[in-house]
């Protein structure tokens, strides 16, 4: 069983730490077969996954299900689970009560995005009471609104070093690690330089200590949208068309079912039978 220990040991031995989003079980249990370090559970699942137009609408129980999903897939791996939009935002006690049903429901630890008094007080909370975090700065897609879009962060010095700042003070509350996402690679390798926790970079140049990125991108499953940082790795998308293609052809045909997809009754049981 893989322990939020392995992030820092990890970084500390330089070698890169490999995470990719996961969403069903079976998906899970391939990631784990293929030997990742951890799993994100992400709120991407909502537009993946569940068709909604962003990650504003998923709640903590619907989370809950898919981070269920996931640790029977893979109960061997760090598992971390996204606390969706308002979450855990209302109050320390409201984020401490659903932190807590991300990790009933098989979590190792969850990931909460941006810096302020609040989320710091909260990350504090969490880690006293046995819930490893996980932060996450840059492009922040849960204030998506309040900073304008989809916009690289970190472009300036002072930005950098602003976001470096919070970096520090979220290691200081105690998070594990900090994603950093859509920022630049030298902003990202000069904040990664300066922290004793390791970065995971989600469009952040190969300095961070470690990347993820949504499975379903890089498999080319998913066709919505295909961000820049994406290396497609497969074409599953046009495979699995094909394949229905192929078995509607046959079903039409009579290709399909064949006699080797078939059961048949031997002579003995066709005579009770009588028919």
């Amino acid at each position: 069983m893989k322990t939020v220990n392995l992030f820092q040991k990890l970084k500390d031995n330089n070698e890169k730490i490999a995470m990719l989003t996961a969403y069903d079980y079976s998906t899970a249990k391939v990631i784990e077969e293929a030997g990742i370090d951890a799993i994100l559970v992400g709120d991407s699942l909502a537009m993946v996954a569940l068709g909604y137009r962003d990650t504003y609408i998923i709640t903590a129980d619907e989370m809950k299900i898919f981070v269920k999903a996931v640790s029977k897939g893979a109960p061997n791996s760090f598992i971390v689970a996204d606390m969706p939009f308002m979450s855990y935002n209302i109050n320390v006690e409201q984020g401490l009560e659903n932190a807590s049903k991300m990790v009933k429901a098989g979590a190792s630890a969850i990931k909460l995005e941006g810096c302020n008094k609040y989320i710091l007080t909260l990350i504090q909370r969490c880690v006293e009471s046995g819930i490893p975090v996980l932060g996450h700065l840059g492009f922040t897609p849960q204030l998506m609104n309040t900073i304008g879009g989809h916009k690289i962060q970190g472009k300036t010095a002072e930005m950098t070093e602003e976001i470096l700042a919070n970096a520090q003070k979220l290691e200081a509350a105690g998070c594990f690690a900090v994603v950093l996402e859509l920022m630049p690679a030298e902003s990202a390798k000069y904040i990664t330089d300066n922290l004793n926790i390791p970065t995971i970079g989600i469009g952040a140049g190969a300095d961070c200590s470690g990347q993820i990125v949504v499975t379903d991108d890089i498999l080319g499953k998913f066709t919505d949208f295909k961000p820049k940082f994406v290396k497609k790795y497969a074409d599953l998308h046009n495979i699995v068309l094909e394949s229905i293609g192929q078995y509607k052809n046959e079903v039409k045909t009579l290709a399909f079912p064949s006699l080797e997809e078939s059961f048949e009754l031997n002579s003995e049981e066709r005579d009770k039978l009588d028919i």
